[in-house]
């Protein structure tokens, strides 16, 4: 008998968690960048698409949480933490983060670079280790991580497939 793994989506500036033997992805990660915290031993992970490095570029006082890494991060590690993962047993894996334009250097224009560093500092602040990443570059990505094996496989536009 065959089992069909389910791949649960996730949007720009969303997130969502798996349970083996479903798989997660999200596509349209350019300056965007995708985060994966997974616990190794209960096979769960949770996966956020943010935009933004910062909540303080919000334009309105209700905030999508999933779309900055400042607030996107820890929510993810709360609804992980809701089906009983501790937050000293999560791992991170991180893609994404590209330049998408080469003219200019004004920190609008670096959002990647931006939101990489942010997410970084986030996970420091959380005390959650990146085991893997593959950002920066100035091509898009699509990722689709699997928390049985802790694998996340990377679909980089012009670039291949490769496995973190």
């Amino acid at each position: 008998m065959m089992i069909l793994n389910e791949v649960i989506r996730v949007g720009i500036a969303d997130m969502n968690i798996v349970k083996e033997p479903m798989t997660i992805r999200t596509s349209g990660l350019g300056s965007c960048v995708g985060i994966v915290l997974y616990d190794e031993r209960k096979k769960i992970a949770g996966m956020v698409h943010i935009m933004l490095p910062d909540s303080s570029l919000g334009k309105s006082d209700r905030i999508n949480v999933a779309k900055f890494a400042d607030t996107g991060i820890y929510a993810l590690m709360e609804l992980l933490k809701a089906e009983g993962v501790r937050p000293m047993a999560l791992k991170a894996k991180i893609a994404g983060g590209s330049q998408m334009f080469q003219f200019g250097s004004s920190d609008t224009i670096r959002i990647g670079p931006r939101n990489v560093e942010a997410v970084k500092q986030e996970l420091k602040r959380l005390s959650i280790p990146i085991i893997a990443e593959d950002t920066g570059g100035s091509s898009g990505r699509t990722i689709e991580f699997n928390p049985r094996e802790s694998m996340l496989n990377i679909r980089t536009v012009n670039l291949g497939t490769k496995e973190i």
